[in-house]
């Protein structure tokens, strides 16, 4: 269900996903398609243990196995790591340790301790049971909660086992301002660790070519340039003699944004062993090695006036960054404590974080990896309501920031601009039809039904210009057969980013949409680009495009005008046709306007080169771009078997105008089913001893069709100061989606008394919370 307008011409229209007749048919190409000469298969040993010294690797066997080519340890190739950098590690941050192969100690259950390289990956596996590694066992750091105070080191330079601490505002100073509050609200929230989950898992074919000194890497990665650069770093040799390929990947959410550590082993490997090699994840390895997410936790505050007006904001944050977080888990921590105050009017906050190192899996980024400020925050405002006595909706009206008040800058410095918060939540909460709901919902509670409602309201900065992500290149070549090719470095990563480029294209030029085509994820022949993250590709991408378009349209149109005899200001161009206007008779197609350009040099106007192919550069005006939504869910729950049943789902959004409205709400459906996952079923959880729990779909749980709701989106459209006034959508949906759902069930359970403060909200874990609360009323 979809309100609001779309922007004119072939942007704005809802044209089908140009992909999907490719993906839907099985016609896709991913790296386990990819098939080299004399290619050879990688398979990893890993772990059994949290934390163990390493006292010896005996690979003879493994090696005597006939089809073995190799077994590597890190004694092979760490030495061969010439400098290991990531482009999101911003200067400044604390160095984070990275080998390519566990060294002297394993510190996590599924660490890579060995590579073996095979003809086949039966053979590789075969191999890896051959493989024996003296261990000696050592205590494990695995809660993260204690780890600062545990004698124990995961990283023996790294003392107190502390990746990042940075202090607020005293004690001191915040019990001053809650001593003049009328009320002052606390909420300790638990967010579990878990996992992107894309459907591709991880993998990348790395192929060495000794005689020119190059390699060429098909990979399933968000980042094609990034890889590049990378891998040219880690193997000392010039950035032209890398050539990274990204066809079809099947989902990153982050995950894939930068190499993690087997992709290093792999690039190194085939450096070593002079060949082509694949390494392709099982989804037993991508659960337990490939990295975790939203493992935290905090403490978040507000004092408010007597009236209900926030006066102070504080977050105390707590995280878990595993033994090797990929990238600097400080990249998305900061946000939290930027962002916690988010839509409201907040005049004073702070914020501390604190960064821990354990024998879990390292974090990773994770479709709004700062995600945990709207928990954190909205939950609270939930709970802040029902303490002061306040509906939920009337607190947030009396503190949410208004269109007309912007642009200003929240307490922890952000500036925010642009957006629509109170407007959009004021839209999703009129099609819901609020009253009317609460309506419903004491009449179920009459009859020993319990219903519930649970609203999040987010701000968002997408396309942030950080270093990597400063700027973005296009080209745009015409042929002589007037097709129009257009390169970016883009990816097909889930996000239809071909379908939008093609839209932008065809709009700039005004051309037809079935006459632009895209080439995109090949570094051989796609300008720089920082790839898909942080809610930039459509924003960026669409700078690079009028940039590149702007020139190449004023080119056939000067060509046209000196072709017909007339100004340039006479020629219309419009649909691949340049015209006279006034005289639609008289036309040029751009077929014929590019065989000037391309054949009959000594035919173009002076000044005007030969050839029309075009290339430009976008860069970022402001530091970010920011969308806002508002997310309502209601739902109900069986306080018998702690079933939670999703009855309706609302996403009020303002992303700008929308280039495609079916790609913009697809992208909306795709996150909020991944936040519901993470409110309800998903667990990435772990034993006393640092053993993963959850190794197959048959522990993991998550969320399928039967389980997703049907997902209502209304539109707000406010426009931004990047090119087109559009906005970053890519993120939101798994940002705001688990504080609705989890104030939702609290909603319902408020009967009880019953306050959420750990996830995910299992079956179990709600008969658990009404259990205790019953017990705690008849004490």
């Amino acid at each position: 269900m979809t309100t609001g307008t779309a922007t004119a011409g072939v942007v704005g229209a809802r044209i089908p996903r140009i992909e999907d007749l490719r993906l839907v048919t099985g016609a896709g190409e991913y790296v386990d398609d990819i098939v080299r000469p004399g290619m050879a298969h990688v398979h990893f040993v890993r772990s059994p243990l949290a934390r163990a010294r390493i006292l010896d690797i005996d690979v003879s066997e493994a090696l005597a196995l006939e089809g073995v080519r190799a077994v590597y340890t890190a004694a092979d190739l760490n030495p061969e790591v010439r400098e290991l950098v990531y482009a999101l590690d911003l200067p400044g941050m604390p160095p984070v340790p990275r080998p390519p192969l566990a060294e002297g100690e394993v510190r996590f259950v599924g660490d890579p301790v060995a590579l073996i390289v095979a003809v086949d990956r039966y053979v590789a596996e075969d191999a890896a049971e051959l493989v024996v590694v003296d261990y000696d066992p050592l205590p494990p750091i695995v809660d993260y909660t204690t780890a600062a105070e545990n004698p124990e080191q995961v990283h023996p330079d790294i003392p107190a086992n502390l990746a990042a601490l940075i202090p607020g505002m005293p004690a001191e100073q915040r019990q001053q301002i809650y001593d003049k509050a009328a009320h002052v609200v606390r909420q300790h929230i638990f967010q579990q660790g878990y996992v992107p989950v894309p459907m591709e898992t991880r993998g990348l074919i790395a192929e060495w070519s000794a005689p020119t000194g190059e390699m060429t890497i098909w990979a399933s990665t968000q980042s094609p340039h990034g890889m590049r650069a990378f891998c040219a770093r880690l193997l000392g040799i010039p950035e032209h003699q890398v050539r990274v390929v990204a066809r079809d990947t099947g989902g990153g959410f982050g995950q894939k944004v930068v190499p993690g550590r087997e992709d290093v082993a792999v690039m190194l490997a085939a450096r070593k062993l002079r060949a082509s090699l694949k390494w392709i994840e099982d989804r037993q390895e991508n659960l337990i090695a490939a990295g975790s997410a939203r493992h935290e936790s905090g403490i978040a505050e507000m004092a408010f006036d007597a009236d209900g007006r926030i006066l102070f904001g504080a977050i105390d944050y707590l995280q878990n960054v595993g033994a090797y977080p990929i990238p600097s888990p400080l990249t998305a921590a900061f946000p939290v404590g930027m962002l916690f105050t988010g839509p409201y009017r907040v005049p004073v906050a702070t914020f501390d974080l604190k960064l821990v190192y354990t024998n879990t899996v390292g974090r990773v980024a994770y479709r709004g990896p700062w995600q945990f400020e709207s928990v954190a925050r909205e939950v609270l405002m939930d709970t802040a309501a029902r303490q002061i006595g306040i509906d939920p909706v009337e607190l947030r009206r009396r503190n949410m920031i208004r269109q007309d008040e912007l642009p200003m800058v929240n307490p922890s410095g952000m500036p925010y601009s642009d957006m629509t918060p109170l407007e959009t939540f004021e839209k999703a909460v009129g099609a819901l039809g609020y009253e009317a709901f609460r309506e419903e919902q004491a009449a179920a509670r009459a009859q020993g039904r319990y219903l519930g409602v649970g609203s999040c309201t987010y701000v968002e900065p997408t396309a942030g210009s950080t270093p990597f992500y400063a700027t973005e290149g296009g080209t745009i070549r015409i042929e002589p057969s007037g097709v129009v090719n257009v390169y970016v470095a883009g990816g097909s990563a889930g996000n239809s980013l071909e379908t939008t480029v093609v839209q932008l294209t065809a709009d700039a030029l005004g051309v037809r949409v079935e006459d632009v085509h895209t080439i995109q994820g090949d570094t051989a022949v796609t300008p720089f680009g920082g790839g898909t993250g942080g809610s930039r590709s459509a924003s960026v991408t669409a700078g690079a495009i009028a940039e590149t378009a702007a020139a190449l349209r004023a080119r056939i149109i000067a060509i046209a005008a000196h072709k017909l005899g007339n100004p340039a200001e006479d020629i219309e161009f419009a649909d691949g046709r340049a015209t006279v206007r006034g005289v639609p008779e008289v036309a040029l197609t751009l077929h014929e306007i590019a065989e000037i350009a391309y054949f009959q040099p000594d035919a173009l106007p002076p000044g005007i080169p030969a050839g029309l192919e075009a290339s430009g550069r976008y860069k970022a005006a402001a530091p970010m771009i920011w969308a806002n939504a508002t997310h309502i869910c209601t739902c109900e729950v069986d306080i018998e078997t702690g079933r939670v049943t999703l009855l309706r789902y609302i996403v009020g959004e303002d992303v700008g105008p929308m280039i495609n409205p079916n790609v913009v709400e697809g992208q909306i459906y795709g996150g909020t089913v991944q936040g519901i996952g993470g409110a309800l079923y998903e667990s990435q959880a772990y034993d006393d001893d640092g053993n993963p729990i959850a190794t197959t779909f048959m522990d993991y749980l998550l969320p399928t069709a039967t389980e997703a709701p049907t997902i209502e989106v209304v539109h707000v459209e406010s426009h931004s100061a990047g090119p087109g006034g559009f906005k970053g959508v890519g993120e939101g949906g798994a940002i705001g989606s688990a504080p609705a759902v989890i104030n939702a069930v609290a909603d319902a359970l408020a009967p009880f008394g019953v306050e959420i403060s750990a996830l995910p909200l299992s079956p179990a874990t709600i008969v658990g919370l009404i259990d205790a609360a019953r017990g705690k009323a008849h004490s």
